[in-house]
């Protein structure tokens, strides 16, 4: 960037006096007190302190220099890290670039040869430049007022680039404004990920639609009501159920639709989260009825063991949502020939869920739980998300989780 001479040097040493090295101070203190006594002393001295009197004006005119000197570097400096930092471009008033920096010519893919007299409405996008919006904008900045915001332009591929930054006008000393000063920086891939985000965001309503409501028929209703349609039919034949075994695959299909139920209900309160402003509904729970009922339908139920635990409040299908990820990580990633996985209070405040097996230290627990992280090594199939899901139920109930690996398996606490 080139720099701009001051038009009144010594009016711009004077309003930065304050901000001198104090070297500087004392130097320009004592040059201005010498000056003044020698143009007393010299007005009844005049022939014979003449060569005095003008080494103390090359001496005050000297450190007016060094001030403005030093203000000049001072500002150089800073223009220069701006520079270097920041897009900047200058435009005159009627939109046409001035000059423009090399951060700027490469966020929207011209040379700087390119760019220099471009009118700033080719940087916009095509539907905006001749818009109402759009020349206010420029009336505005001509009328001498700012403006800062995120604006999308348009690079010479014409792909959209998102930039946030101040447009400034310039005025002279009349106080007409005469240039457009731009200071921006390149957020397009901010931007990028914000709006993918967004569109995450609505696939993943999408689905918690069709998981609380489509979902919601099939497992309670048409299927229970196919389930007793065909008992009532079975029962006019009793002969029927033993000639062809179905007592067992009656009880499983009942026992699979209970537990199916059981899991959707904490689906269901979990893509509940997914809608704007929503809030996590609580109620009292005496925790241990609430785990025994909802793992009696689960085929490891008998390898668990819950223990006294306190009443306190939770969101039910949540809770043991979280919890029975837990349980079947335990049994999952366990060797022992005989599995199990303990449930009890370790004080008024703390559960613990303690498993044998392999074990898992605080530093592989935070790693693995991250979803589609996966240890070397792992025969079992897994993509993490259960225990990411897990650990954001149990977050979004205010409750801390920590994990520590046992001689024989590993202890989660969990402080309520």
């Amino acid at each position: 960037m080139v720099r701009k001479e001051p038009e009144n040097p010594i009016q711009e040493a004077l309003v930065g006096f304050s901000g001198l090295p104090t070297k500087l101070k004392v130097a320009s203190a004592v040059g201005l007190m010498l000056f003044v006594f020698q143009l007393v002393f010299v007005a009844g001295h005049l022939q014979s302190h003449l060569f005095g009197h003008i080494a103390l004006t090359v001496y005050y005119l000297s450190t007016l220099y060094l001030i403005q000197d030093f203000n000049h570097t001072k500002l150089a400096r800073l223009l220069d890290a701006v520079d270097h930092s920041s897009m900047v471009a200058k435009f005159s008033l009627n939109g046409t670039v001035q000059s423009a920096n090399d951060r700027f010519c490469e966020a929207l893919g011209y040379s700087r040869e390119a760019m220099t007299g471009m009118c700033h409405a080719n940087l916009v996008p095509e539907e905006a430049r001749d818009s109402e919006g759009y020349l206010a904008f420029w009336e505005h900045l001509r009328d001498g007022e700012s403006w800062h915001g995120t604006y999308e332009r348009r690079n010479a591929a014409g792909e959209a680039v998102w930039i946030v930054g101040s447009y400034t006008p310039i005025r002279n000393n009349a106080g007409e404004v005469v240039q457009i000063l731009k200071v921006a920086r390149n957020v397009t891939e901010h931007i990028k990920d914000r709006i993918d985000l967004q569109n995450k965001n609505t696939y993943l309503e999408h689905a918690a639609k069709i998981l609380r409501h489509d979902m919601h028929s099939g497992i309670n209703t048409y299927i229970p009501r196919g389930i007793r349609s065909l008992e009532r039919r079975l029962q006019m034949d009793p002969d029927v159920i033993e000639d062809l075994q179905l007592e067992m695959p009656l009880k499983l299909l009942k026992g699979g639709l209970e537990h199916t139920q059981k899991v959707y209900l904490g689906v269901r309160e979990f893509t509940n989260l997914v809608k704007p402003g929503s809030v996590l509904t609580r109620q009292r729970h005496h925790l241990t009825t609430l785990l025994n009922d909802y793992l009696a339908s689960t085929a490891y139920k008998s390898d668990v063991f819950i223990g006294e635990l306190p009443t306190t409040e939770v969101n039910g299908p949540l809770f043991c949502t979280a919890l029975d990820n837990l349980i079947r990580n335990g049994l999952k990633y366990n060797d022992s020939p005989s599995k199990q996985v303990r449930i009890e209070q370790i004080d008024p405040r703390t559960l613990g869920i303690t498993d044998n097996g392999r074990g898992m230290n605080q530093k592989d627990f935070e790693r693995y739980s991250k979803p589609y992280v996966r240890k070397e090594g792992q025969v079992e199939s897994g993509s993490g998300l259960g225990l990411n899901i897990c650990i954001a139920i149990l977050r979004e109930h205010r409750f801390d989780v920590s994990c520590e690996k046992l001689p024989i398996g590993t202890l989660i606490r969990i402080q309520l």
